[in-house]
């Protein structure tokens, strides 16, 4: 296992990361006043969208719509769109009826190809086939959009709106953080991780001050790009990682268990009055029992950076690597959307951005959180409509 996809404070950043953005040695400014804040009318009511990203101009504010980098293309999309908007409660039953209905639409597609080879109509059912098929694929990664803007919600977090609208006079600032949201939902272990990424890719300690936070750099914009898209595809890995370290530390205890059980078959009377289930789980006082609750008890408390470090490159490939062709291209339209000018969301290598540390912090855990929940959906999905292998 290769230490560098590990990132750490004192380690260099690992080869798939942009470099670190470097703190400025001169004076740092500190904000006396929280970006986009503003007084309340009273009574009237606040906006909906709870992100507001702002640079010294209104041209980010909070709309009806769902303001997000990424606008569906395809009918589908559109209609979940709508949906999630307004009717959010039938959302999960709207996006099953679609994935049935684009997998019924492939599987005729197909049956048609292959009852039609061989006839004079052969050629032109399989062009027809083709091109619904870019349609469907369309579709279904406006279907992965969606639920992962799904998942956003649950936890009361709207995905930065496009950087071309939201930059004034060459200023970006993100406002609010959301930084407990989007770290709600790792645990431990992966939060841990997730730590020392922020500190190797922007350099931002975990204990760091509010001045620290606060604190201006100049970034380029590609690189910012690259550092998001990189950091989509380490929460794509952690979540891959942290799944196999789970179920593994479940099997050695379901094994350490029944070796324990079979071990000790002729003191069952001391032991049953206890409980299967206190057997197992390492609450049983017997000498005899100790060493087996030792084993399991290390298992399941070994750290889940010590277990990634134990990788072999073939694991550490398997884990890191996309399933799907679609998460792939859904990464670089998000990444292209986000940080991309005008309709072909091409990002200049020239374009020099001022913000803070605590934007940039914001950005690289919403990233995280991008690739944790398109893990989650790349496996809902493919159940239903089988994706295409990466």
């Amino acid at each position: 296992m290769d230490s560098r996809l590990l990132p750490h404070s004192t380690r260099t950043p690992p080869p798939f990361l942009p470099p670190a953005v470097r703190r400025p040695h001169a004076a740092r400014k500190l904000s006396s006043e929280r970006p986009g804040a503003s007084a309340r009318v009273p009574g009237r009511r606040p906006p909906r969208r709870s992100l507001t990203v702002v640079a010294g101009a209104s041209r980010c504010e909070p709309s009806s719509s769902l303001n997000t980098p990424l606008v569906p293309e395809s009918a589908t999309g559109k209609y979940l769109t709508g949906v999630l908007q307004n009717q959010r409660q039938l959302f999960h039953v709207a996006v099953a009826e679609e994935l049935k209905q684009l997998a019924e639409d492939r599987d005729a597609a197909v049956s048609r190809v292959l009852l039609s080879a061989g006839s004079d109509e052969g050629c032109l059912h399989r062009r027809i086939a083709e091109i619904k098929e870019r349609d469907r694929q369309v579709a279904i990664k406006d279907v992965m959009y969606m639920l992962i803007l799904y998942k956003f919600s649950e936890i009361r977090v709207h995905l930065v709106p496009k950087l071309s609208r939201c930059i004034y006079n060459g200023r970006l600032e993100i406002w609010p953080a959301k930084d407990w949201e989007l770290e709600s939902i790792h645990g431990i272990d992966v939060l841990e991780m997730i730590k020392e990424h922020v500190a190797a890719v922007i350099g931002l300690r975990a204990d760091s001050s509010v001045t620290d936070n606060w604190a201006t750099t100049h970034i380029q914009k590609l690189q910012l790009g690259q550092l998001y898209a990189a950091s989509v595809l380490y929460g794509y890995f952690l979540k891959s990682a942290s799944l196999r370290h789970h179920l593994e530390c479940s099997l050695a205890l379901s094994h350490q268990g029944h070796s324990v059980f079979h071990k000790n078959s002729l003191q069952s009377p001391k032991i049953w009055p206890y409980g299967w289930n206190n057997l197992v789980c390492g609450r049983v006082s017997n000498d005899k029992l100790s060493l087996g609750q030792a084993a399991i008890q290390d298992r399941n408390h070994e750290k889940l950076r010590c277990y990634v470090m134990g990788f072999d490159p073939e694991t550490l490939q398997r884990c890191a690597k996309v399933r799907s062709r679609e998460a792939i291209d859904l990464i670089e339209k998000h990444s292209c959307a986000l940080f991309g000018d005008g309709e072909m969301g091409l990002i200049s290598s020239d374009d020099i951005i001022l913000t803070s540390f605590s934007s940039l912090k914001r950005l690289v855990l919403e990233a995280v959180a991008f690739g944790v929940f398109l893990w989650d959906v790349e496996e809902h999905i493919d159940t239903v409509y089988k994706l295409n292998d990466n």
